[in-house]
């Protein structure tokens, strides 16, 4: 069997009295969705955050496509190939669509933002960026203003922009966060696209998504895994549903 792309080993982090991660331990193979879910409080963005190196956790180790990358600060470990999504959009919504993908490639590449004025003009990026726009449904709309795009384009939007920097593994922060069912539908039929395509970390709080996209499903309660499994083992696990898959909650 292959090695997984992504180890998590006994990793934990304590916020004063908190426990938000508790020795947890999990990992993501090659090419599938793995989801994250679990009630408030349950550790699922302090765990994003020490993935992509925003937080550093107080013991445990992450293994990268065989790299240890605990102690990698944000910029190294996007190089490795690790990208995020937020919660809240990110994109620069003075810019076109076209722009801030081409921003994001530039960033990628390690290079300056002085040089931004040929850089928008470069084939070399402006080919790549129409590319990704329209792998994700919106090269059509490329030269509109990213601020003036409907919510759920920007959230595809700031997907193109990870995809743009040819991750090994997108971790992908609630991104139905904030739409109706109408727009969570929409990008539902736009991750499971992508699936097999990219290997993904989700964490999500909708439900249907979740059961659709996901191969397996880890469940956190107190920053602990009580349980991993396939969609259908998960929906069976007795533990699972008292903790969680019973109740509505907010993010």
């Amino acid at each position: 069997m292959a090695e997984p792309l992504l180890k998590i080993a006994g990793l934990t982090k304590h916020f004063g009295g908190i426990v938000a991660t508790d020795d947890l331990t999990l990992d993501v193979l090659q090419g599938e969705i793995h989801a994250v879910i679990g009630p408030n409080g349950a550790g699922k963005t302090t765990l994003i955050a020490q993935l992509s190196g925003m937080l550093k956790p107080d013991a445990g180790s992450v293994i990268f496509d065989g790299t240890d990358i605990t102690n990698l600060k944000p910029p190294a470990r996007s190089m490795l190939g690790l990208a995020r999504s937020f919660q809240i959009t990110s994109i620069f919504r003075d810019f076109s669509a076209l722009d801030n993908v081409i921003l994001a490639i530039q960033a990628h590449s390690g290079h300056s933002f002085r040089f931004w004025r040929s850089a928008r003009e470069d084939p070399a990026l402006r080919e790549p960026a129409r590319e990704v726009l329209e792998q994700v449904g919106l090269g059509e709309r490329a030269d509109i203003i990213s601020g003036n795009l409907a919510h759920g384009e920007q959230r595809q939007l700031e997907i193109a922009m990870t995809l743009a920097t040819k991750p090994k593994l997108l971790l992908l922060d609630e991104p139905m966060a904030g739409m109706g069912a109408e727009d969570s539908q929409r990008m539902t039929e736009f991750l499971a696209k992508l699936k097999g395509k990219y290997t993904m970390l989700l964490i999500e709080h909708d439900m249907d998504a979740v059961f659709r996209l996901a191969d397996r499903i880890t469940v956190l309660v107190y920053g602990r895994a009580i349980a991993t499994g396939e969609p259908s083992e998960i929906r069976a696990n007795k533990e699972v549903r008292n903790a969680y898959l019973g109740e509505d909650e907010a993010a």
